[in-house]
């Protein structure tokens, strides 16, 4: 898998960046609302990113989670030929794309949910859900975390890994370059076993990465033959040891890491769709050293859509809660304050540097010194032959510098 050692995503959520309405109709008639991203891709290139990961894009009841089709493009972001000029555009310009599926589960007006239980328990997709016939209210279908619109499939059932290729393949032979499995976590590895070589026996280039957050990473991985998984044990260190001020909470993550990497790269990141933006959590100037982080170690980098631009915003646990961190953008990245040109600045040096560091991509970490406010580290290639040494320091206000092997300043903030 050659070109994901040089991947660098840019993560963005589609709905929100280019301003649909998620739970309210669309009242737009043919939006081609997806075009509104064709802009933000010179700006990818510009940040020195070489990668775009597209949150959910088929049609779905709301917030892209809920997919109703995984055939169709939302018809609140346009349609196929949108997706297409996108996937084009963003290849002519040398950029990946990446593509957020939902497989754990369906929105409850996906059209299969309605024919299951109308077929009932003798039906001929009566398998394709987890179902429970004999409740006592009448039969009840089994959901994701409790939320009743979002309906689990039966992952022990062959149609339901048949139907999976398929969608997989469809959008991997439209331009797609690879897969994000959506709540992988609560997926059997097994069913992914089956399903992936299928997919790699006409895709064999896609890369694919389960959302896991909790457990034996690399365990999953092996079990289900997926490439990468979602780092939220580094993650979750990176943002407490700067928030608390321990950088030894840091330090053993990046030991546990280095484990990992001894059998598969992490896809690493400091902010997504489903969290606290970084510069919300740590403030402005140690969100930086997040990305220092980020940007020093080993992993597959996912950078967020306006964590380059020091944006802020604060998930909460109610309806709703995640639109402060899955915003619009711009109308096009000229429309940028001068303070977030600023923090784009920084960013495009540390992105700057990884491109310039490809081993960085399984690099190593030791520690040189290390208390509850100040962490040195060395990155090492996995050969020995490259180096790179990291500091930082919270004790006063946040600073960071990265310096090569012979000493010389790359970076500082």
């Amino acid at each position: 898998m050659g070109w994901t050692e040089h991947a660098i995503w840019w993560h963005v959520y589609p709905l929100g960046a280019v301003g649909a309405p998620i739970r309210t109709p669309d009242d737009a008639v043919e939006p081609h609302r997806l075009q509104r991203l064709l802009p933000w891709l010179d700006h990818v290139q510009r940040l020195g990113t070489n990668g775009v990961l597209l949150g959910p894009v088929f049609a779905s009841s709301a917030h892209g989670y809920d997919t109703t089709d995984h055939l169709r493009i939302d018809p609140r972001l346009g349609t196929d030929e949108d997706f297409d000029a996108l996937v084009a555009a963003a290849h002519e310009r040398g950029l990946r794309v990446l593509l957020d599926g939902v497989f754990n589960h369906v929105g409850a007006e996906h059209p299969l949910v309605a024919q299951v239980l109308a077929e009932g328990r003798d039906g001929p997709r009566a398998g394709f859900l987890r179902v429970d016939w004999d409740h006592p209210d009448g039969p009840r279908t089994a959901d994701f975390e409790g939320h009743r619109a979002l309906v689990a499939l039966n992952h022990d059932d062959p149609a339901v890994a048949a139907y999976v290729v398929d969608v997989m393949a469809h959008w991997l032979a439209r331009g797609a370059d690879g897969w994000r499995l959506d709540a992988a976590y609560t997926v059997p590895p097994e069913f992914w076993a089956r399903v992936l070589p299928q997919v790699r026996e006409r895709h064999p280039d896609a890369w694919i990465v389960g959302e896991v957050i909790h457990g034996d990473y690399a365990g999953v991985v092996a079990a289900s033959g997926m490439d990468s998984v979602t780092q939220y044990e580094l993650w979750k260190a990176t943002w407490s040891s700067l928030l608390d001020r321990n950088f030894w909470e840091l330090d053993h993550a990046l030991a546990r890491h280095a484990a990992l990497l001894d059998t598969f790269v992490p896809q690493t990141f400091v902010g997504n769709h489903d969290v606290t933006r970084i510069a919300t959590r740590v403030g402005p100037q140690a969100a930086v050293l997040a990305h220092v982080v980020l940007m020093t170690v080993g992993g597959v980098p996912s950078v967020y859509y306006g964590d380059e631009l020091g944006w802020t915003g604060l998930k909460e646990d109610r309806e709703g809660g995640d639109d402060a961190v899955r915003p619009a953008l711009p109308a096009s990245p000229d429309d940028l304050g001068d303070d977030e040109r600023h923090v784009l600045g920084l960013h495009q040096g540390l992105v700057a540097l990884r491109r310039q560091h490809p081993w960085l991509h399984t690099a190593r970490t030791s520690a040189d010194e290390l208390t509850n406010t100040r962490y040195r580290y060395t990155s090492t290639s996995a050969d020995g032959a490259h180096r790179l040494h990291v500091e930082l320091d919270v004790t006063d206000a946040p600073r960071a510098v990265v310096r090569d092997a012979g000493g010389q300043v790359l970076f500082t903030v």
